[in-house]
């Protein structure tokens, strides 16, 4: 199954770019989120326990040790030598620049990292920040701006208490190009009150702003989150896996040239996922968009 045929992966990317594999590892740096500390609501997103996104990096510590202990695990299963430094938990723009810079840099220090991937919203890149990233990308490293945004429908983003609106997002992108930024953006399909072809209005209106890459996601109903307490009152719709890659499907037939997707499907852990079962099976889905893509072959191929 090689799903490059048809999708302009993220991986295909570095490997013709750097000549061989490489492999992002998840960084905790103890950061929050501005829903969660007060600033704008405390909380968090409904859906959101981050344990659950990221099982291999929610104990913090030291930057270095983590990048050390995931590059030997990696490089034991994959071979890879060259490593991005994946600041994923919470939102990793949520601070200080100089306290930014330290964080950044000692994982750049570190033997085989070519560069940052940073997850953060749309409402945590104050102009200093994204000039500090920039300063990087200058210097020659590969760094990813990853903004979450999850739906471009306002209604949705108060219903899973995200704390910002589409308007942020686009103020962001709009910013974070002018320092020449290279930017993916995270979507869910599956949201409250959303049907599924809802994200492809999302996936337009991402798209028609000029972003580099995308992330997409199954909703993931965990535990520990306000969102798991809805779904045991049967107020929240479980997402099936023919809808959720006939969305996809539709997305990676307009997606335009030279659009990465840097995930097509994310997998539940068995430990915190509740609902839908289907997302424990990364590659049962990947099968089921590969027989859809196959079968729309001929309009992927004039739309190339």
């Amino acid at each position: 199954m090689d799903m490059t045929r048809f999708v302009n992966t993220f991986g295909r990317y570095l490997r013709q770019k750097y000549g061989e594999k490489v492999h992002k590892v998840s960084v905790n740096a103890s950061f929050t989120c501005p829903n969660r500390d007060g600033t704008k609501g405390i909380g968090g997103c409904t859906f959101c326990n981050n344990a659950s996104f990221s099982p291999g990096s929610t104990k913090a510590g030291e930057i270095s040790e983590q990048i050390r202990q995931a590059q030997e695990k990696v490089s034991a299963r994959t071979g890879a030598r060259k490593f991005i430094a994946y600041f994923q938990s919470y939102s990793n723009t949520y601070g200080a620049p100089e306290d930014l810079r330290r964080y950044y840099d000692e994982a750049l220090a570190q033997p085989g990292v070519i560069g940052l991937a940073v997850g953060t919203r749309p409402d945590c890149v104050p102009d200093p920040v994204l000039q500090l990233l920039s300063d990087y990308q200058a210097q020659g490293y590969e760094v990813w701006l990853e903004l979450g945004l999850q739906s471009s429908f306002d209604p949705t983003l108060e219903v899973i208490n995200r704390g910002h609106n589409f308007s942020d997002y686009e103020d962001a992108v709009t910013r974070a190009k002018r320092y020449g930024l290279k930017l993916c953006t995270h979507l869910i399909v599956g949201l409250p009150g959303e049907e599924p072809e809802d994200s492809l209005v999302s996936f337009d209106r991402v798209i028609a702003l000029g972003v580099d890459a995308i992330k997409i996601h199954p909703l993931h109903i965990v535990k520990g989150t306000q969102l798991a307490r809805q779904w045991r009152k049967e107020l929240v719709r479980e997402l099936s896996m023919e809808s959720y890659t006939d969305v996809l499907t539709k997305m990676i037939l307009r997606a335009p040239e030279g659009l990465l997707f840097h995930r097509l499907t994310g997998s539940g852990e068995r430990q915190y996922l509740l609902s839908p079962e289907w997302a424990m099976y990364k590659w049962d889905v990947l099968a089921m968009l590969y027989k859809k893509l196959e079968a729309n072959l001929s309009v992927i191929q004039l739309s190339r």
